[in-house]
This record gives structure tokens, sequence and C-alpha cells, in this order.
């Protein structure tokens, strides 16, 4: 007789969350925005938490009393999602195991308790004043 078919268990569901790195050169070549998301592609299972790092080159602009850096989630045939503002400030709606750190050229992402809908693209977006022009990377 052959053997009863198995089922996933739970332990096998995985969540993949990918990361971007960018570029940006300003009009005119007055400078570049360098932005570096590490890691690039990480892999958890639900229940777990997972970081993900933003480092800006140069800071982001410091002159409006915050942190001009923003969190998004994008899935496939979706908009992205605006998740974190300001760094810090959870976008209404957004469960508060999505929470934003940091300041100047290092900001963090972390997801507690991952779930399976948290599985997509994310990506920082900052602002900066160089040479008198406003650029920020954007995906």
């Amino acid at each position: 007789a052959a053997a009863p078919p198995t089922s996933p268990t739970p332990t096998m569901t995985l969540v993949s969350i990918f990361i971007w790195s960018l570029t940006l050169w300003t009009q005119e070549s007055s400078g570049q925005v360098t932005v570096t998301q590490i890691p690039t592609v990480k892999t958890v299972s639900p229940g777990d938490s997972v970081t993900i790092n933003c480092r800006t080159s140069p800071a982001v602009y410091q002159g409006w009393g915050y942190q001009p850096l923003d969190w998004f989630q994008h899935k496939p045939g979706e908009a992205p999602k605006l998740l974190i503002h300001k760094a810090t400030n959870r976008e209404s709606g957004i469960p508060d195991r999505f929470r934003g750190s940091g300041s100047g050229s290092d900001f963090t992402l972390t997801i507690s308790n991952v779930q399976t809908e948290d599985a997509g693209d994310y990506y920082c977006q900052s602002r900066h004043q160089i040479s008198g022009s406003w650029p920020f990377p954007q995906c």
C-alpha cells in the first residue's frame, strides 16, 4: 500500500523580504546620494523578527526638526504602501509590530512577529539637500 500523502507543517512556511539598494545622481551632476539597505534578501519564519538597515550618504536633511526618511512595503500588482514616515512614525493602520528608528545616516526598520502577509519588497526613501537641489531616491 502506498504511504499517505504528507502535508506541510507550519514550520515550513517562509516569508521572503526583499530590500532595495538605490543610487541617485542629482540633475546637473551636482552631487550623488547613495542609499544602501542591508540585507538584500531575508527569508524568515512566521513569528520571527527581522531588521532591515538603511544607510544614506550623505546624511538626510537636518533642517526640518525631524528625520526625513520613510519606509515602504511593495507587493506585486499593488501600489507601494507607506509604513513609517519621519523615520519613527507609523502610518495610520500599520500594526505596531512595524517599528522605525535611527537618525542622520543610519536607519532601521524592525518587523516583530513576522506574518505571512509581510512578504514583499521593502525600501526606504530619504530626502537630502545637495548644492541647492532636493533629490530623493525612490523606486
